[in-house]
């Protein structure tokens, strides 16, 4: 597999990785290495901005990936693949709808700000 097609695997994956995340029969680690990717996916803040030139998109193209990886590695093959097809039937009938999974992220965000203004 090359580079491109590999690049087009973990981009497939994040939703699956999303749907392994909810699955009682999925590993408790993979369940935490999941929920980080998915929150580090979805968080607005990077370890480094994004508007730093050229290091900003290197963390997305390099953390990313390998968080997915790991993830995707600790999940039970068997478990996986139905994740993967149930995230291809949601894309094939329609984008997912549930916006409000990013709520939480925007509350801690907004907490973490809210506490930031209160120090100073």
């Amino acid at each position: 597999m090359n580079l491109k097609e590999r690049a087009k695997q973990v981009k497939r994956d994040i939703p699956a990785v999303f749907i392994a995340l909810r699955r009682k029969d999925t590993p408790a680690i993979a369940k935490i290495l999941a929920a980080i990717t998915v929150v580090y996916a979805l968080s607005p803040i990077d370890l480094i901005p994004d508007f730093i030139p050229v290091l900003g998109l290197l963390d997305d193209l390099i953390i990313l990936p390998i968080l997915i990886t790991l993830t995707v590695k600790l999940i039970p093959d068997t478990i996986f693949e139905a994740c993967r097809a149930e995230s291809q039937e949601i894309w094939r009938t329609g984008k997912p709808k549930r916006w409000y999974y990013a709520i939480p992220i925007l509350l801690a965000w907004l907490v973490i700000c809210l506490l930031v203004i209160k120090i100073y």
